[in-house]
C-alpha cells in the first residue's frame, strides 16, 4: 500500500468493530477490577462505574487515532 492510497473499506470497518469489542472487554474489565464490579462470569457495571467506562471508551476511540492509531487499526493497517 502506498502513502497516498487509502485502506480498503472492509479493513476500516473490521478494525472499528474489533476495536469496540476489545475496548469493551479490556476497558470494561479494568474499570470493574478497580471498582470491584467483577462477577464469576466477567463483570457488570452500573451507575458511576458505567459512566466512567463509557467516558474511557469514547476517549480511546476518539484520541488514539491522533497518537498513531488504535490497536486493530495498526494490526490491520487501516489508518
Amino acid at each position: 500500500m502506498t502513502e497516498d492510497s487509502k485502506p480498503a473499506t472492509w479493513r476500516v470497518v473490521l478494525a472499528f468493530i474489533l476495536d469496540l469489542i476489545t475496548g469493551f472487554a479490556v476497558i470494561g474489565y479494568g474499570v470493574a477490577l478497580v471498582t470491584g464490579d467483577t462477577t464469576e462470569n466477567g463483570f457488570q457495571l452500573n451507575g458511576l462505574p458505567a459512566i466512567v467506562f463509557f467516558a474511557l471508551l469514547i476517549a480511546y476511540m476518539a484520541l488514539m487515532p491522533r497518537y498513531g492509531g488504535r490497536l486493530w487499526q495498526r494490526i490491520l493497517k487501516a489508518r
